[in-house]
This record gives C-alpha cells, sequence and structure tokens, in this order.
C-alpha cells in the first residue's frame, strides 16, 4: 500500500481505505478461483495495483468520462482506476466467467458504485466510451479491430478519445501500422525495476458514424 502512497500521496480517505482492503480481498477470492499467480499475490501493489495506475500518469479522467477495460481478468487496470477516478464510469469485460465473479465480489467488497461488469466478448457490446482501457491482452492490430467502434465522438480530454493500453517490451513492429500511436514509458513516473519495460500506448481513434 505504501507504494501508492509514493506516487499518489493526495488520496482521500476512502480512496486510502479501498485501495487498503485489495490485498485481503484478492487474497480471499483467489484461494476459490485463481486469477492472479501466487507471486503476484505477494505484490500485488507493484504488479497489478500500481501498474494499472501508470494509466492515470498519462490520462486525468474527468468527471462524467465513460471508460471500457477490455479483459479485464481479475479487474485491473479497471478497478485501481475505479477506485482513483470515483466520479468516472468503468464497465469491465471479459470472457471467462470466474474471471468476472472474482471483479463482481471485489467490487462489492469496495462499494464501489462506478463499475458495471459484463461477462461476454467486447465485439457484442453496443455502447460507446471515450476510452478503452487494457492489459496487454492481444496484439494492438487484433485489439483495435475489436474496439475500433467503441469509441464516442465527443472530445473532453486533451488526449483524443482512443486506447489507453499497458504493454511491455519493444512495440517497434507491432505498432509499425499506427502512426499516430503516442508511446509513454512507465519508468519516467515510476522507479522500480518492474516498470523497466512498461509502457502505456495512447492509440487515437476516430469516430466511425
Amino acid at each position: 500500500m505504501d507504494i501508492i502512497l509514493k506516487y499518489f500521496p493526495n488520496l482521500t480517505e476512502d480512496q486510502i481505505n479501498h485501495f487498503g482492503k485489495l490485498q485481503s480481498l484478492y487474497e480471499d477470492w483467489n484461494l476459490k478461483i485463481n486469477v492472479v499467480s501466487r507471486k503476484d499475490i505477494d505484490e500485488l501493489y507493484l504488479r497489478h495495483v500500481l501498474h494499472s495506475l501508470g494509466i492515470a500518469k498519462v490520462m486525468d479522467f474527468k468527471p462524467g468520462t465513460m471508460v471500457m477495460d477490455v479483459g479485464t481478468g481479475g479487474g485491473f487496470p479497471g478497478i485501481p482506476l475505479a477506485i482513483l477516478y470515483p466520479e468516472t464510469q468503468f464497465h469491465l469485460v471479459d470472457s471467462i466467467g470466474k474471471k468476472i465473479k472474482v471483479v463482481d465480489e471485489v467490487v462489492e467488497g469496495l462499494g464501489l458504485e462506478n463499475v458495471k461488469t459484463t461477462h461476454g466478448r467486447v465485439e457484442e457490446e453496443k455502447e460507446t466510451y471515450d476510452f478503452i482501457v487494457s492489459r496487454a491482452v492481444a496484439q494492438m492490430e487484433t485489439f483495435h479491430r475489436w474496439v475500433k467502434d467503441k469509441v464516442q465522438k465527443k472530445q473532453n480530454h486533451e488526449l483524443k478519445n482512443g486506447i489507453l493500453y499497458l504493454k511491455g517490451g519493444d512495440l517497434t513492429e507491432e505498432l509499425a501500422k499506427f502512426p499516430n500511436a503516442t508511446i509513454y514509458d512507465l519508468p519516467d513516473f515510476f522507479e522500480e525495476d518492474f516498470f523497466e519495460t512498461k509502457k502505456v500506448v495512447h492509440l487515437p481513434i476516430k469516430f466511425k458514424g
């Protein structure tokens, strides 16, 4: 928990309380339904919570923003971002039912009112969003194809509506078809070795109306 306060020192009491509960909630549910590896559970705040909040170092969501987390798994990056941005609406989607079950229980355990979940495929979703977030669930070309018609037309932020993607490694080849993508290196924000090759990719998507 200290590592979150190190980089986000201005949290409210509610936010500190919510972040503080994550460890016990995930430990409890992970014993029943394994969604996070044993090693990662021990380093939950570094490898999952702070990593998810890397998006917040690139984008400061305004109240009323609509965000979809695709392939949320155990709720990352959606749940940490929902704690940090209580006035932003988050829709967490995953095609694996047991993962959404854990997400639902964590959301309920925290009492988060700005999160809804769907067990299903993102291609079947009909709503549109300001931003689509995710943690490396597919190659960018595939992911872009899944979500390119899910982005709202109206712009409310300095960064254009589109994808905010947590990725690692050399992305030169993967992003060759996306010259308008911007890469933000997480070591510019976080000093821990874990983030050495980690990045946030912003890919604006034009509204197809």
